[in-house]
C-alpha cells in the first residue's frame, strides 16, 4: 500500500518507519528543517521518500495527519484536495504543555477536521505515546497495548486497524467518529499520565475482555 504522511514528527516519524519496514510505500512531509525530513525517510529505509504535502496526498492510497493540534490548520491548507481519500487522523486537541483539551466533550479534533477535509473518509486513530513506537518493541511483555479508532466508514475503519495491527498495536474500535469526543480525552489521561504525573512515557491503555 502507498501511505502518505503528512507531519514527521515522533508519531509520523515512528509509523512510517514501522509501516515502510513491512512492505509499504511510504511518502513523509510537512517538515520546517527539510534535512529532518530527508533523515527520516533514509532511517526508514528504502521503501520511503519525502514530498511535499500535497504530493503525500497524491501518492496515498491512506494519507495520515500526524501533526500536532496547533499545526493543523495549516497542514490542511498545504494538503490540497482530500476528495475520494482515506485520511486517518493522529490528532488530537491536546494543549501545548498536555494541561488539558483545546477544544473537546462536545466536539473534537477529528470533527474540526472532517469538516475541513472535503470529500475525505475520515478515521481517526489515536496510537501509543510516540517513545513506545520508537522502541524495538511496543510490547509491555508479552501484553499487546491498546489504541482506539473510530469512523463512520466500516471499510476505512478496516483499513486503518490493520495498519495499526502492522505497527503493533491491539486496534479496538470505538464506533462513530462523534465518538473522538471520548477518544481524545483518553489520549489527555496516557499523556499527562507519562509525562505529567511522573508514571514515564513508557504507560499505554489495554482492554480485557472475559
Amino acid at each position: 500500500m502507498q501511505i502518505g504522511i503528512v507531519g514527521a514528527g515522533s508519531v509520523g516519524s515512528a509509523l512510517g518507519k514501522l509501516w515502510a519496514a513491512t512492505g509499504h510505500r511510504i511518502m513523509f512531509s510537512y517538515s520546517r528543517d527539510p534535512l529532518k525530513l530527508e533523515a527520516v525517510a533514509r532511517a526508514a529505509g528504502p521503501n520511503a521518500a519525502t514530498g511535499t504535502p500535497r504530493e503525500a496526498v497524491e501518492f496515498g492510497e491512506v494519507v495520515v495527519l500526524a501533526v500536532p493540534w496547533g499545526a493543523a490548520a495549516d497542514a490542511l491548507a498545504r494538503m490540497g484536495s482530500l476528495a475520494g481519500k482515506l485520511l486517518c487522523s493522529t490528532v488530537n486537541a491536546l494543549k501545548p504543555d498536555f494541561s488539558g483539551l483545546d477544544i473537546g466533550t462536545t466536539t473534537s479534533a477529528a470533527e474540526w477536521i472532517a469538516g475541513r477535509a472535503v470529500g475525505a473518509t475520515v478515521v481517526e486513530a489515536l496510537p501509543l505515546n510516540a517513545e513506545i513506537l520508537h522502541a524495538p518493541s511496543p510490547l509491555f511483555g508479552e501484553v499487546t497495548p491498546s489504541m482506539f479508532y473510530c469512523g463512520d466508514d466500516t471499510k476505512a475503519k478496516a483499513v486503518v486497524a490493520g495498519l495499526m495491527t502492522e505497527a503493533g498495536m491491539e486496534p479496538v474500535d470505538a464506533g462513530a467518529l462523534v465518538r473522538a469526543r471520548l477518544v481524545e480525552p483518553a489520549g489527555l489521561l496516557v499523556a499527562q499520565l507519562g509525562y505529567g504525573l511522573g508514571v514515564g512515557p513508557n504507560v499505554a491503555l489495554k482492554v480485557l475482555r472475559r
